[in-house]
């Protein structure tokens, strides 16, 4: 395929180029390698390098250590309303949704936490964290912070809907606050997200309640903001 050297940098041509064509792609599917993209293309691979830098910038590929450049999906939209649970929500909207716990630890919450919690500072918190996945790839990692009280009810909790968890038990659970930021990963998170440290995190603290108003939980989210989008219901 020819391309033109004259209206913009080359590399960002190419990146134009594979831009579109990544729309034929499915999600999960790996561009060819470097050399052979190099050769269809007539360029050399530090232009192909700085295209395809181009996509993975935008959330588009994803460079995975000894198996290539995936294509990845479109931004999911999620949206975060009183009852929405996440793992229902993207549920219904068709997606594969898996949730898996990957750690149980009992700790005295930070004075911010315990205010959130209405516990006495220094309280002991149950914290829970688990890996969302959506359809096979790593999107959230959440911390659900409990007062450690509660340690018997979440003894059996191993992994799926949190929310469907406590809803079963007869502690159905409402968010009633929701503060949304952006930062760049920490190293534990970018290895969880399978995602580089220049990409920022979309973060969420969120506290929910039980029906008598108590409150219950305080989950931090961090969602990788190139696959992610939340829509805030008016």
């Amino acid at each position: 395929m020819h391309l033109s050297r004259r209206i913009e940098p080359l590399y960002r041509e190419l990146a134009a180029v594979l831009r579109e064509e990544l729309q034929r792609m499915s999600p999960g599917d790996y561009l060819p390698g470097e050399l052979q993209l190099a050769a269809r293309f007539a360029v050399n691979r530090h232009t192909l390098r700085r295209a395809v830098d181009e996509l993975v910038l935008e959330g588009r590929l994803l460079r995975r250590q000894g198996k290539g450049t995936q294509v990845l999906a479109k931004p999911l939209i999620y949206p975060v309303e009183a009852g929405s649970a996440y793992s229902q929500s993207l549920s219904a909207l068709g997606h594969r949704v898996e949730a898996r716990l990957i750690e149980r630890i009992r700790r005295p919450g930070s004075g911010e936490e315990c205010r959130h919690l209405q516990l006495a500072d220094g309280s002991e918190l149950l914290e829970l964290a688990t890996l969302r996945l959506l359809d096979g790839q790593p999107m959230s990692l959440i911390r659900h912070r409990f007062c450690a009280s509660l340690a018997p009810l979440l003894a059996d909790y191993q992994g799926g809907s949190l929310r469907q968890y406590l809803g079963q038990r007869d502690l159905p659970l409402a968010r009633t606050f929701s503060l949304i930021g952006a930062r760049l990963p920490s190293r534990e998170e970018a290895a969880h997200l399978l995602m580089p440290r220049h990409v920022p995190l979309l973060s969420v603290l969120t506290l929910s309640r039980d029906p008598a108003g108590r409150a219950v939980e305080l989950a931090q989210s961090s969602s990788r903001a190139d696959r992610f989008q939340y829509q805030v219901a008016t």
